[in-house]
């Protein structure tokens, strides 16, 4: 709009003044219909031009730029001629930091307003909002009166007023409410005055107060007095000049303090102040000041001599900190940041991470164009002022940007105790805390336990041992999660996102991750690569593509004519679960539950094995430079008996995910029951058989047969416990299967040509010496194998038994070890040997070697068992469901059938 209005009431107004409530003022005015003939600002200052010229600039209204509107106390006569030529009838001064000659402000045919925010004749003066605050007034507000030639005495044409909240600050009450309202206040009072309708009321003498301009040398806080009149004094000079006092050999500027102390106990590194009643308590919330009084306040923010902002509980802690690593999309985020930090930065040839925004000359309006710059920039994302002050360097914005696009918006600090160890060409950061509510922690008491490097038997580090009480923390943690935290506000999508970031990261830290795997469980790194870790990362990524794509349906059901009804349903995440993992896949199996249950939407508590705690607290670390918000994912590496049987009696648990013996899977599923009736998923014990019939491809079944028994050790819950060879190439296949023995190497994990590392734990490897012995004590035939390797650690010699009856022990119980177990059967009698197979309670998994596609089929439909391999074996993907039958368990790990281990349906009906 440029030209005049046919508005019945428009004028032609001057505005006078700067910054964003002036640009504000002047576009609100112009919607109102009023021709702005001429816009008067401040002087470009390092390069950079005020924003209400800017926008008078843009819209093709004329901008002057006066330095000095008068000289020598006399008005400059040039400055007077632009004006004039203008032929205002109405001055608007919504914010002025000039000096006005009366020739101007008398000038208009309606004269001139000024906006000021305190409610006159109270706090006269530049500084009227910090002595509101100051003074610790109940009620603020603004006002809007007629210029004159005394200092903010003209008589007054508006007021309005508001609360004064306990802790406002000069920032919080402007933003509030000194300036939206401030602009509808200035936009009806000119419409007051078009009509006609504008008061002037003299202002009262009586209460009129006149306070000078709060400058950084006036700040000092005066100790000597209570601690409201100290609060008081912080929040009225909070942000600017900065309340600040003398401690610890500098000066120390203290912001966002607050009265609000009920609960905290004065307990931590203390800080002395001259002057102060009490030395100051540095805790954990903050820093406690006391007045004369001896009531306590709390600041929480604290500004070094060198101009760096600091939360106030970090006072006396390092600067350092786990900085988070950026995805794609974040970097070009990142990049666009530092472009707007450029544009507003024009004087800095390059920002870079250490680029300080305030000392590299910005001021209190350059800190809103940041914030409203990146609000569109990140899809509205909301800032504070106070963040850019919290983050003024550009590294540091970034960080504190991301955390809150992450969905944290903590201030993202977090503190690791690592074990260090250089191990396999590479020095490991090895967390050994319980992880509850995003941060590592101690356990009740400080109890430990030894975790065991099973090659050469050595301590590899202390771990803290939970107890009932830390259980309690964790489920707590993650039930606040669920019901209170961002984790269930934010998008099924941007679930996914965080999902996505997480298996990035668990690829980036591929090789530390394998790594402790081999020294933590023994595990063959190279196999750990592509295994627990690279099926780790699969599964995240397969179930983060999930999140978005967790649906209900319509179901069409009977009418209650004449009316009609629709009937949805919508599949939920249940709440806290808890999740019980084994020893043999450490983090693969953490993987597999861990990712269906958190795309679902819910939260974690997890129990790694008492044996192999080291890759889920990696793991846990992960997650938090992923963003996953806290509390969401908790760890707790401990005893079963204590940790697992508390989450499986825990009232606000609502679902156990535990893999494990068949044994402890009943006892678990009696306590869910008995406990709340939680909802129960079992992966148990396994004896699966494997069928190798004559018309096989004898190289292909002596190959994946090995595999079937020797992959990871024999560690394995599908590992063939039996396999039934047909009679004719029985001797065949044996001879060839004892040569393959002979040619694997066991060794060290780490060792890149190692096929066999030492098994996982001592106890089993006792179990497998006296496995052993009872098959050969009844009767069955050890062809090679049989006996612990004579070299340190738990190594167990791959085995093989043969002429392995129905009735034998080792027939009927798993090994879960390096031990082949062949029986033989008749040629062609396919019944037989499958009534064999499934005579067993056990039914994991199960296989069938032939060229027969008939006799394929026919066997795979008979076998019970949760899966079948046909002419393969060991060969799970993320996309298939994984779960057995009988007391193998019930509930299914991976594929979309997992997902619904971890949901609830609720039926909606309408009636319409």
């Amino acid at each position: 709009m440029t030209g005049p209005s046919n508005h019945p009431t428009a004028m032609k107004i001057a505005v006078i003044g700067q910054s964003l409530f002036g640009q504000e003022v002047y576009c609100h005015l112009r919607k109102e219909g009023h021709e702005v003939v001429g816009v008067f600002t401040v002087p470009d200052k390092d390069g950079k031009a005020d924003p209400l010229g800017l926008q008078a600039e843009k819209d093709g209204v004329p901008v002057f730029k006066f330095a000095r509107w008068r000289a020598k106390g006399q008005v400059l006569p040039d400055v007077v001629a632009k004006y004039q030529a203008l032929g205002a009838e109405l001055n608007v001064l919504p914010f002025c930091s000039q000096f006005i000659p009366m020739e101007i402000i008398n000038a208009p045919r309606h004269g001139s307003i000024i906006y000021h925010p305190s409610l006159l004749p109270r706090h006269r003066g530049a500084s009227a909002i910090n002595w509101t605050l100051i003074h610790g007034d109940k009620k603020g507000g603004f006002s809007i009166f007629w210029a004159d030639d005394g200092l903010d005495t003209g008589d007054l044409l508006l007021q309005k007023e508001c609360e004064v909240l306990p802790d406002d600050t000069v920032s919080t009450l402007y933003n509030r409410f000194l300036f939206p309202e401030g602009i509808k206040g200035m936009v009806q009072a000119v419409r007051l005055i078009a009509e006609g309708k504008a008061p002037r009321l003299p202002q009262p003498e009586e209460g009129a107060t006149y306070e000078g301009i709060q400058k950084k040398e006036t700040a000092k806080i005066n100790w000597d007095q209570p601690a409201e009149a100290i609060h008081n004094w912080i929040r009225g000079n909070d942000k600017v000049p900065g309340a600040w006092t003398e401690a610890c050999e500098q000066k120390l500027t203290f912001f966002n303090s607050t009265l609000s102390t009920s609960g905290l106990v004065p307990e931590g590194d203390t800080l002395p102040i001259p002057g102060a009643h009490r030395p100051g308590v540095v805790t954990k919330a903050g820093l406690i000041l006391f007045g004369n009084d001896d009531r306590m306040l709390l600041v929480k923010n604290i500004q070094l001599e060198d101009g760096k902002m600091i939360p106030a509980s970090n006072f006396f802690k390092g600067e350092g900190s786990s900085a988070l690593e950026l995805t794609e999309v974040e970097l070009a985020i990142a990049e666009a940041v530092r472009s707007a930090w450029q544009r507003i930065l024009p004087n800095v040839l390059e920002v870079e991470d250490s680029t300080d925004f305030f000392k590299s000359g910005a001021a209190s309006v350059d800190v809103v164009r940041l914030v409203e710059e990146v609000k569109e920039l990140c899809d509205g994302l909301e800032l504070e002022n106070e963040d850019v002050y919290m983050a003024s360097t550009f590294g540091d914005f970034i960080q504190l940007l991301v955390r809150k696009l992450r969905g944290d918006d903590e201030e993202g600090e977090y503190s690791i105790d690592y074990v260090e160890m250089a191990v396999n060409k590479r020095t490991l950061h090895m967390p050994h805390q319980l992880f509850i509510g995003g941060a590592f922690i101690d356990a009740e008491g400080a109890k430990t336990f030894e975790t065991i490097n099973p090659t050469d038997g050595s301590v590899i580090c202390q771990v803290s041992l939970p107890q009932v009480t830390d259980v309690d923390k964790a489920v707590a943690a993650a039930k606040d999660a669920f019901e209170n935290g961002l984790w269930g506000k934010i998008s099924a999508r941007d679930r996914g996102r965080l999902l996505y970031r997480l298996a990035d990261l668990m690829e980036q830290h591929q090789e530390e991750l394998a790594t402790i795997e081999a020294l933590d469980a023994g595990a063959v790194y190279t196999l750990a690569l592509k295994t627990h870790v690279g099926m780790s990362i699969q599964t995240f990524r397969y179930f983060a593509g999930w999140c978005d794509k967790i649906q209900g349906s319509t179901i069409p059901i009977n009418q209650a004519r004449p009316n009609r009804n629709l009937t949805l349903t919508r599949k939920e995440p249940v709440g806290v679960c808890g999740i019980i993992i084994p020893w043999n896949y450490p983090l693969m199996m953490l993987s597999w539950k861990t990712a269906a249950c958190l795309a679902a939407g819910n939260t974690v508590v997890i129990k790694p094995a008492q044996v192999t705690p080291l890759t889920a607290l990696k793991f846990a670390e992960l997650t938090l430079k992923a963003g996953i918000p806290k509390g969401v994912v908790n760890v707790l590496p401990g005893s079963g008996s204590l940790v697992g049987q508390r989450l499986s009696d825990h009232p606000d648990v609502r679902k156990i995910g535990f893999t494990g013996s068949t044994e402890v899977g009943k006892h678990i599923m009696k306590s869910c029951a008995v406990s709340n009736v939680k909802k129960v998923s079992l992966e148990l014990g396994g004896k699966s058989p494997l069928i190798i019939f004559a018309d096989c491809d004898l190289n292909k079944a002596v190959q994946m047969g090995m595999s079937s028994v020797f992959f990871n050790k024999g560690e394995n819950c599908i590992a063939a416990g039996r396999l039934f060879v047909e009679d004719s190439i029985h001797d065949e296949f044996v001879r060839r299967v004892v040569e393959e023995v002979r040619k694997m190497k066991v060794g060290n994990p780490l060792d890149r040509d190692t096929d066999h590392g030492p098994q996982n734990h001592h106890a089993h490897l006792m179990k497998l010496i006296e496995y052993c012995q009872r098959g050969v004590k009844e009767g069955a035939t050890l062809i090679c194998g049989g006996k612990q390797v004579p070299r340190p650690g738990f190594f167990f010699e791959p085995t093989v038994f043969t002429d392995v009856e129905d009735h034998m022990f080792i027939a009927k119980e798993e090994s879960f070890g390096p031990v082949m177990i062949i029986s033989r059967f008749t040629d062609g009698d396919i019944d037989a040997v499958l009534s064999r197979a499934n005579a067993t309670e056990f039914g994991l998994a199960s296989g069938v070697f032939t060229r027969d596609i008939n006799k394929a089929l026919y066997v795979s439909d008979k076998l019970q068992a949760g899966t079948v391999f046909v002419n393969t074996y060991n060969k799970t993907d993320v996309a298939a469901p994984f779960g057995g039958f009988k007391q193998s368990g019930f509930g299914k790990d991976l594929g979309e059938a997992a997902l619904n281990e971890y949901l609830r349906v609720k039926t909606v009906t309408f009636e319409y």
